[in-house]
């Protein structure tokens, strides 16, 4: 049976995050939303590492042979209130190379916990593990990643939001032009990259050099509420290994697709200056000498413009076997765009509960509750707009220099229309 991953969240123990983000706060969120495995994040914490520790028991038998030496049973995954846990966390390569300040975020995925905390062992000479949950190390990500296979060939790497500007294997203020130029004689073990809120995978098969590498979507969830808004499905055995081979395999078979933003609602899809209002398109910012028309200085550039810089395919170019991929926009999102109203009101939150409660989750209204279903819950105002982010009929206004982009299901004319609320 097909089920729900997102690998890549954030604990209470990061900087600008919800104290929400314990493991009973994200289970409930997972639940609402219909996820199934979520990432721990963070397991380089250690006060998060003891959370996790205490609370979090083996999934389904033993490995045979074990994983790891001294390895304390489970298949690799873990359990607490109903929700599946896999040990992920993110770290903020910081260093020089090649004469340029370089900042990487990667998500490392562990099988068990003593694995865990040997790479805790291994990074705190690196970098002060217990000032954030996504700590700085200051070494190259082609020495970290030789490290860690050698603490365990289980450990995978993934580039994390691998396009934004700032932070990212291929950011443009402090990546890199390719895999291989970041993690050298270690780019072989990279079989995946996360394309992060800003980019989708049509994007990504731009690059024929990513073609055998797979494309993984996550929240990157600072608060409960930002679980799933981009995930990955799969159907395959609920253990460690099983879903790794599915990513190192690119198997169509158990790796079935991932849920994205539209990549314009991510806050790096275009060019601009926030300081000044200016948003660009690459061809605009191109034609300014990528300059602010408003004070001059340097504009952020943005994810799209860095993926035409380096793709050496068109636009509409579909590699063969590729996984599939489904644009989503979160329902409070959707709730508000058709209300009329701002996401954290009541108006929202009241139809948001009964549409999870009567339909089981998030993605269950999104994906397969029926028009009439919605609309005899929420009103049939909702429901067109549930059924005009599944045709793609969606208009964004494009995300900039940390800004999100902004969502329009209905125009002007339909907005003034007193908006139904159904059973509200």
């Amino acid at each position: 049976m097909p089920f729900v991953a997102d690998f890549h969240i954030h604990s209470k123990y990061s900087r600008a995050t919800s104290p929400d983000m314990d493991l009973e706060h994200m289970a409930q969120g997972a639940r609402r939303k219909g996820i199934a495995l979520l990432g721990t994040g963070d397991f380089t914490h250690p006060r998060w590492l003891a959370e996790l520790r205490a609370k979090l028991t083996p999934l389904g038998a033993p490995i045979n042979p074990p994983i790891n030496p001294g390895q304390a049973g489970g298949n690799g995954l873990y359990e607490y209130e109903g929700v599946t846990w896999m040990l992920t966390s993110e770290v903020n390569n910081i260093y020089s190379k090649n004469g340029k300040g370089r900042r990487v975020h990667n998500i490392l995925f562990a099988p068990s916990f003593e694995v865990v905390e040997e790479i805790a062992k291994q990074l705190a000479r690196y970098g002060s593990l217990d000032v954030d949950g996504r700590p700085i190390l200051s070494f190259p990500c082609s020495r970290m990643a030789e490290l860690l296979r050698k603490i365990s060939p289980e450990i995978a790497i993934v580039p994390g939001h691998a396009w934004t500007p700032h932070y990212s294997v291929f950011g443009a203020n402090s990546g890199f032009d390719s895999l291989e130029e970041c993690f050298e004689d270690e780019t072989g073990h990279i079989f995946a990259i996360e394309t992060g809120l800003s980019s989708d995978p049509l994007m990504n098969w731009r690059l024929s050099k990513l073609d055998p590498i797979a494309l993984i979507s996550n929240s990157d969830a600072h608060s409960p509420a930002k679980l799933g808004r981009e995930a990955n499905v799969f159907e395959c055995g609920m253990s460690y290994g099983e879903i790794m081979e599915a990513l190192r395999t690119k198997d169509r078979a158990k790796f079935l697709s991932t849920y994205e933003f539209f990549p314009e609602e991510g806050k790096y899809h275009y060019d601009g200056h926030r300081d000044c209002g200016i948003v660009l398109s690459p061809e605009e910012a191109l034609r300014g000498k990528n300059l602010c028309p408003a004070c001059g200085r340097k504009l952020t550039i943005g994810v799209a413009h860095r993926v035409e810089e380096l793709a050496d395919r068109s636009l509409d170019y579909h590699p063969d076997g590729a996984i599939p991929f489904k644009h989503l926009v979160p329902l409070d999102e959707i709730l508000s765009a058709a209300l009329s109203v701002g996401t954290g009101s009541e108006a929202v939150a009241r139809p948001y509960e009964t549409l999870v409660r009567d339909f089981g989750s998030e993605f269950e209204v999104l994906l397969r509750t029926s028009r009439d279903e919605i609309a005899s819950c929420a009103g049939p105002k909702v429901a067109e707009a549930v059924m005009r982010v599944r045709r793609g009929q969606v208009k964004v206004d494009p995300g900039y220099d940390g800004v999100y982009g902004k969502v329009r299901l209905f125009d002007a004319e339909e907005k003034a229309e007193k908006s139904q609320l159904g059973l509200f």
